[in-house]
């Protein structure tokens, strides 16, 4: 019969054993070694039914398939965008993958997207390092007009966002901001005032800092209660 040797929620350490027996099944950032689950890294522990994992609490952002990132437009060719992500190399933003519209060939692309315009988008294809391409077609991927952007942790955006998008909702709906999450580790927050985008930036950031910690909901919702004007 398993044992669940380290709760939920909890830090360990790369080598700690976090079960032991076969009633548990090993996800990211884990091994089995015989009937023992053991962490590969620095993280917090997230038990989810029967298959355990790690939510990394350090380490630089790795692109991956079906990931939403933020972007910034660096260069514009003849068949698309280069878009910096927080990687070694630019992503590719192809004309087909740009818009719902069908786009001509000898289109003015800047009419899209210009140098320097900020965009969310969704990762379609990771080919080794250098080659990433991405696509706009997708609910909630879009061109991002106003607000700010502050910069977290990748590893610690799972958290920030929460389960089934539970806490990032929280400070959408104590806030009245507009929240879009990249998990290259930027977030865009647009609120109708610089103290509503102010506020959610600090409960952001309260989470990044506290993101090992138990009862880190409560703890969220009363600060953004008692600052809510």
């Amino acid at each position: 019969m398993g044992e669940l040797i380290i709760n939920d929620k909890e830090v360990v350490i790369p080598g700690e054993v976090i079960a032991t027996g076969m009633d548990y099944l090993p996800a990211g950032g884990v091994f089995r070694e015989q009937e023992n689950i053991i962490a590969m890294q620095l993280g917090l522990v997230s038990v989810s039914g029967r298959l355990i994992k790690l939510i990394p609490l350090s380490g630089r952002y790795i692109p991956k398939n079906g990931d939403t990132v933020i972007g910034k437009v660096v260069d514009i060719g003849f068949s698309g965008w280069r878009v910096e992500i927080d990687w070694a190399f630019e992503a590719n933003l192809s004309m087909k993958d740009a818009s719902s519209d069908f786009i001509e060939k000898k289109a003015d692309l800047t009419q899209y997207y210009d140098f320097g315009d900020i965009i969310a988008s969704q990762i379609v294809h990771v080919s080794g390092s250098k080659i990433i391409d991405l696509t706009m077609r997708g609910p909630g991927l879009r061109k991002l007009k106003g607000g700010k952007i502050i910069e977290v942790s990748s590893c610690k955006v799972p958290r920030i966002i929460g389960k089934q998008g539970s806490m990032i909702q929280l400070i959408k709906e104590k806030t009245g901001c507009k929240i879009t999450v990249g998990q290259n580790g930027r977030i865009w927050i647009s609120g109708l005032t610089s103290e509503s985008e102010m506020l959610a930036t600090r409960a952001i950031l309260m989470i990044e800092e506290n993101s090992h910690h138990e009862g880190l909901t409560d703890k969220v919702k009363e600060f953004l209660e008692s600052n809510v004007k």
